[in-house]
């Protein structure tokens, strides 16, 4: 599945600047206990925006409590619909919106209230995802006047994961969480429609109620206080205990500005390991020519990221949409402009031109190696560099320059070299691979939003991302306020 061109949108409204970056591997998640009596357990709102890493057949934890005695959930199922499902004092809610969420290249809002006053029996839970009420798969709604077991004093309250199972973490980002205590809102006060119809944040300005919160997860420390990344913003300070969560998990890939990342539905069907927010690209020995591209292509512009590499078998560079994700490297309906580790070489392929290895250009990479790629689809160039010394041009004489458009004059067998010119007007994309039959291919990627510290903090001419070099004038990270501008 290809996503071949992403638009962006800049956002009207309110901006949102970062997220929390969730990674399963690390059993990451938040908790507090809220040791005071909730406002009202007949009411509640719940709202959060979110973006899928993996996507898997186990159930993940969005918002959860578990005490061994009784249960609460928003989950992600295993068939990766959403669910609502927690305890009253008479009743079992089960509220499953029909549809499910599994693309990796979008944020979506789960906006979810109850009131049980409701005479009406539906009227008592609804969800809505991006701004439109869901119908429901399955529809278990609570009796008249239940208290629902939320928010109470006792119970540990879990983000990103549920506190008892092992196989419950969330994967991916989460943002903009607030959760309402003893009212049932409006989804308008959370959201609304921009003018391209398109759903977007607004800030929400009502009270919080006694156990109430909101995360904005812009700070990077790890105490549960108003410097640490489970802050709570509301004016209640009901700030979130840190699990396995980092600074470098606080980023600025958000329902505002979203980055590419990337894409587990696009990649070869040997299917690599790709984890941590879908920027940690592992394929095991024996499983060469195995790419994953990004989420996001273009078709003009100038547009840079980064790749640190972890192991020689792996390749990095840029494709078109076109060529087939499962053909090796060099089948004849290949598109492709990459740089590999095991060896340093450069390839190109011209849907069966004449491109192949080329040794004198050879780099050897180390392990935190960091390997830049520029990518100039206004001059049909690409460029690479080792620790931000770029390869030499075409011509083997002079050192590509992406700022000067020095690339050279030739085909595609060098680095920083022109991009395959009958295809230069297509619709590329950054992408990751294994290139050895004899080596595991591992490479991490930034595309802005790196899952590590950089040494030094670089980022575009817009103020967006953060790298370890800057990017070459004229060159910005791939994310929707870019895409929006130069895309």
């Amino acid at each position: 599945m290809v996503f071949p061109i992403v638009g962006g949108t800049q956002s009207t409204g309110y901006d949102i600047s970062n997220s929390l970056k969730f990674n399963d591997d690390d059993s990451s998640l938040l908790s507090r206990t809220p040791g005071t009596t909730a406002t009202d357990r007949k009411k509640a709102t719940i709202s959060f925006w979110f973006k899928i890493g993996n996507i898997t057949d186990s159930f993940r934890s969005l918002y959860r409590f578990n005490d061994g005695s009784g249960t609460g959930a928003v989950y992600l199922r295993s068939g990766n619909d959403l669910q609502f499902a927690w305890e009253a004092s008479s009743s079992n809610i089960d509220v499953r919106p029909n549809g499910v969420f599994r693309d990796p290249t979008a944020w979506y809002h789960a906006f979810i209230r109850f009131d049980t006053t409701q005479s009406t029996a539906a009227d008592r839970v609804e969800i809505y995802i991006n701004g439109v009420e869901r119908t429901y798969s399955t529809a278990n709604y609570p009796n008249q006047n239940d208290t629902v077991n939320h928010l109470t004093s006792d119970k540990t309250y879990y983000i990103g994961g549920d506190g008892q199972s092992s196989d419950k973490y969330f994967d991916g980002y989460i943002a903009e969480f607030n959760v309402v205590d003893g009212q049932a809102k409006s989804h308008l006060d959370f959201g609304e429609f921009n003018d391209n119809g398109v759903w977007i944040p607004k800030k929400y300005t009502g009270t919080y109620g006694n156990n109430g919160f909101h995360l904005e997860f812009k700070q990077t420390g790890t105490s549960a206080n108003s410097s640490g990344i489970g802050a709570d913003t509301s004016g209640n300070d009901k700030h979130f205990t840190v699990t396995n969560l980092d600074a470098t998990d606080s980023v600025e890939d958000t329902c505002t500005n979203n980055f590419a990342t990337l894409n587990t539905v696009d990649m070869h069907t040997t299917s690599p390991t790709i984890a941590d927010g879908n920027l940690d690209f592992h394929a095991p020995a024996g499983t060469p020519f195995t790419p994953a591209r990004a989420t996001m292509a273009v078709t003009k512009g100038k547009w840079y990221m980064e790749y640190k590499f972890k192991s020689a078998g792996g390749g990095v560079g840029v494709m078109t949409t076109q060529s087939p994700i499962d053909d090796h490297l060099r089948d004849d309906a290949d598109v492709r402009s990459v740089y590999r580790g095991h060896g340093g070489y450069y390839y190109g392929r011209n849907n069966g031109g004449a491109v192949d290895d080329v040794g004198g250009n050879s780099v050897t990479l180390s392990e935190n190696d960091i390997v830049g790629v520029a990518l100039d689809l206004d001059n049909g160039y690409v460029y690479f560099a080792k620790n931000n010394t770029y390869m030499n041009g075409q011509d083997g004489s002079t050192a590509g320059n992406p700022a000067s458009n020095n690339g050279g004059s030739g085909g595609a067998a060098n680095p920083s070299s022109q991009l395959l010119t009958d295809q230069h007007d297509g619709e590329w994309t950054f992408m990751a691979y294994d290139i050895s039959t004899s080596t595991t291919g591992q490479v991490i990627c930034n595309f802005g939003n790196p899952p590590y510290t950089p040494s030094s903090v670089e980022t575009d001419a817009n103020g967006f991302g953060s790298f370890e070099y800057a990017p070459p004038s004229g060159f910005f990270a791939l994310c929707t306020k870019n895409l929006a501008e130069f895309g």
